[in-house]
């Protein structure tokens, strides 16, 4: 029994007459006959009483009469559901992000435009370090990364890696540092002072690399793994942090921010998906990012 026979049935049902049916579905009268014959060969009786005049519908055919009705129904509501997860209207994107992504207002301006474009389709973000955003979209588990390189290449062909921002590096310092009012903030000046730096997957090893060359020692370090937790401690006393120039907007007591002369070293913002992206929604909110943010 295919979908059409349910079609055929209904139609000849409403129209009680064969030749009104066939009309309205754009086919032989003969043909139609015969499909309603095989259909009901298949259900194992009449679903119809045939007159010289009119074919009403017998016990068993009011009863397939509604069934046939919710069957389609549930049919095409399947297709529209199906279709609008295709255009990215329904379904869900998991979204990775680090700090930067929601101080630069990348990540909320994408978002945003998504949630204006597609109401019906769910976002759900997740705070994650860079590397374990590449490694969760490559396992499946997220979709789509906000992740800064740290000044490190990340390669893999399954992945695209689209810079969608790049800020230089300002130093955020306790509001009672030596070194607050020093102007211009020579990166050699920093040689003496505890430098606090990411902790997850080496991230900032890049940085201290360069710092490392400009000052000609080895830095004091404290790890930390989140950029809240990094200025709280910045705040503390416990040392120095190099952060991107969006996080101005973050004030925090006891915290000020110093530009800073003589490193090279920006901070970026990637947008990391897969280049064989089959999801619908995700599909659409890579376009609707592209689009928001990609020339900011």
């Amino acid at each position: 029994m295919e979908l059409r026979h349910l079609r055929y049935f209904l139609a000849v049902a409403e129209e009680a007459h064969f030749g009104r049916a066939a009309k309205r579905l754009h086919i032989v009268q003969s043909a139609l006959s015969m499909q309603i014959r095989a259909l009901e060969e298949e259900l194992g009786g009449p679903l119809f009483v045939r007159t010289s005049r009119r074919v009403e519908l017998t016990e068993a055919g009011t009863l397939f009469y509604a069934e046939a009705q919710r069957t389609l129904a549930q049919a095409a509501h399947a297709q529209q559901t199906v279709q609008r997860a295709m255009r990215g209207e329904m379904g869900t994107v998991r979204i990775g992000f680090a700090g930067n992504a929601v101080f630069s207002g990348r990540l909320m301006a994408a978002v945003r435009a998504f949630h204006a474009a597609y109401p019906q389709a769910e976002v759900v973000l997740s705070e994650l370090a860079p590397q374990q955003q590449v490694e969760a979209i490559q396992a499946g588990q997220l979709d789509v990364g906000f992740a800064p390189s740290h000044g490190g290449q990340m390669i893999d062909e399954s992945l695209c890696f689209e810079c969608i921002g790049t800020w230089p590096l300002l130093v955020a310092m306790p509001d009672s540092h030596p070194l607050v009012d020093a102007k211009p903030l020579q990166v050699c000046m920093l040689g003496e002072a505890s430098l606090i730096v990411y902790a997850a997957h080496g991230a900032d090893d890049n940085m201290l690399r360069s710092l490392r060359q400009a000052v000609g020692r080895e830095p004091k370090v404290h790890r930390t793994g989140s950029t809240l937790s990094l200025l709280a401690l910045v705040a503390a006393g416990l040392g120095v942090a190099l952060v991107p120039e969006p996080l101005l907007q973050v004030k925090i007591p006891g915290v000020a921010y110093r530009q800073l002369d003589g490193i090279e070293q920006q901070a970026d913002l990637l947008l990391v998906s897969r280049n064989d992206e089959v999801n619908g929604a995700v599909r659409a909110f890579l376009q609707v990012a592209r689009e928001t943010i990609m020339w900011r």
